[in-house]
C-alpha cells in the first residue's frame, strides 16, 4: 500500500516545506527604489545623457550653418508646443491654474535665460567646458538655494558625493581657465564662461520654482509654457540682437530635429526627477551630461580632451555613484526599521 511505503511514515518535522519570509518584510520590497533613487536615476538617463549631446549637436549646427544662439532656442521651442494640444485635449488649462500661473511663467523664463545663455557660450568656448560650468554652478546654487530658503539638509555621503563632483567639474575646467588669452579673443571666452555661469543659476532658480508648483497637469504645462515663453522672447530678439539664418545643409537640420527632441526629453525628466530628489543631488546626478559631452567633443567634433578632463570625468562618475549608492543603502535601512 502507498501509506506502508517508507517515505509516507517519515515524521512531520523532517519533511520538507517552502522557505518563508518575515511578514514585514516581503522579499519584493528589500531591494526596491526609493522615489529619490528612482528620480535620481531618471535624472541620469533621461536628463544628463541626452542632454549631453544637445551642447555638441549645437556646436555642429553652428559651425556648418552658422546658426545664432537665438534661432537654436526657436527651434528647441517648437518642440514644446504641441504639449499644449494635448493639455487642451484633456480639458487643463494650458497656461495653468490661475493661482499658480505667475509662478510657472517665472519657472519658463527661468529655464529660458539658462537654455539661451547655454547655447551663446558653446558657441565661444568647448561644449563640454560650457556644459562642465553650467552643471557645476547649478549645483552649488541649488545646494545652497536648498538650504537656505527650504531648510532640507542633505546626509554625510550626499555631502561627500556632491562636493566630490563639484571637484571633478574644477578639475576639468580649471586649466582652462587659467590659460585665457588675452585682447578680443580672450574677453569672449571668458564671456562664454561667464554666460554658463549664469545659465546654471537660472536653471538652479527654475528647479527651485517647479518644486513649489502642485497641481496634477503641472509637468506638461511647464513644458508647454517654456516652449511658449522661449518663442515670444527669441522671436523679437532673433531679428533686434542677431541674423536668422536658413540651415543650408541636411546636417544642420539634422542637428536641429536632434535638438529640440532630446532637450524636450531632457526636460521633462529633470522636471520629474527634482520632485523625487534633493535638487542638488539631482544636479549632481546631471554632471552626466558633461561626461557625454567630452566624449562628443573628442570623437565628434575632434577637439582636444586634456588628460584633466578624463580625470575630472572619473571623479564625476565616481561621485554619481556614491550618490546613488547612499540613496538606495537608505531606503533598505529604513524599510528594516518598518
Amino acid at each position: 500500500m502507498a501509506g506502508s511505503h517508507p517515505y509516507f511514515n517519515l515524521p512531520d518535522f523532517i519533511q520538507p516545506s517552502p522557505p518563508s519570509t518575515p511578514p514585514s518584510l516581503p522579499s519584493h520590497q528589500r531591494c526596491w527604489p526609493s522615489d529619490a533613487t528612482k528620480g535620481l536615476l531618471v535624472a541620469l538617463l533621461g536628463g544628463g545623457l541626452p542632454a549631453g549631446f544637445v551642447g555638441p549637436f549645437s556646436r555642429m549646427a553652428y559651425q556648418a550653418s552658422h546658426l545664432p544662439s537665438l534661432e537654436l532656442l526657436f527651434c528647441r521651442c517648437l518642440f514644446h508646443l504641441p504639449i499644449g494640444l494635448l493639455l487642451k485635449l484633456r480639458g487643463d488649462p494650458p497656461l495653468g491654474p490661475p493661482d499658480v500661473r505667475a509662478r510657472a511663467c517665472l519657472h519658463a523664463l527661468l529655464n529660458v535665460l539658462s537654455i539661451g545663455c547655454a547655447y551663446s557660450a558653446v558657441q565661444v568656448v568647448p561644449a563640454g567646458n560650457a556644459a562642465t560650468v553650467r552643471k557645476g554652478s547649478s549645483t552649488v546654487c541649488s545646494a545652497l538655494l536648498a538650504l537656505c530658503l527650504e531648510s532640507q539638509g542633505l546626509s554625510g555621503y550626499d555631502w561627500c558625493g556632491l562636493l566630490g563632483s563639484t571637484l571633478g567639474l574644477i578639475i576639468i575646467v580649471g586649466p582652462g581657465l587659467g590659460t585665457l588669452q588675452e585682447g578680443t579673443m580672450g574677453f569672449y571666452t571668458a564671456l562664454g564662461y561667464v554666460l554658463a555661469f549664469l545659465g546654471g543659476l537660472a536653471l538652479s532658480l527654475g528647479l527651485l520654482v517647479y518644486r513649489s508648483l502642485d497641481f496634477p497637469s503641472c509637468l506638461p504645462t511647464v513644458a508647454f509654457l517654456f516652449g511658449l515663453v522661449g518663442l515670444v522672447g527669441s522671436v523679437p530678439g532673433l531679428f533686434v540682437l542677431q541674423t536668422p539664418v536658413l540651415p543650408k545643409d541636411p546636417l544642420s537640420w539634422s542637428c536641429l530635429g536632434a535638438v529640440g527632441i532630446l532637450a524636450l526629453v531632457s526636460f521633462v525628466c529633470v522636471s520629474y526627477a527634482v520632485t523625487k530628489a534633493h535638487p542638488a543631488l539631482v544636479c549632481a546626478v546631471l554632471h552626466s551630461e558633461v561626461v557625454v559631452a567630452l566624449m562628443l567633443q573628442y570623437y565628434v567634433l575632434y577637439e582636444t580632451v586634456a588628460p584633466s578632463d578624463i580625470m575630472g570625468a572619473g571623479v564625476v562618475l565616481g561621485s554619481i555613484a556614491i550618490i546613488t549608492a547612499q540613496n538606495l543603502s537608505c531606503e533598505r535601512q529604513r524599510q528594516v526599521e518598518e
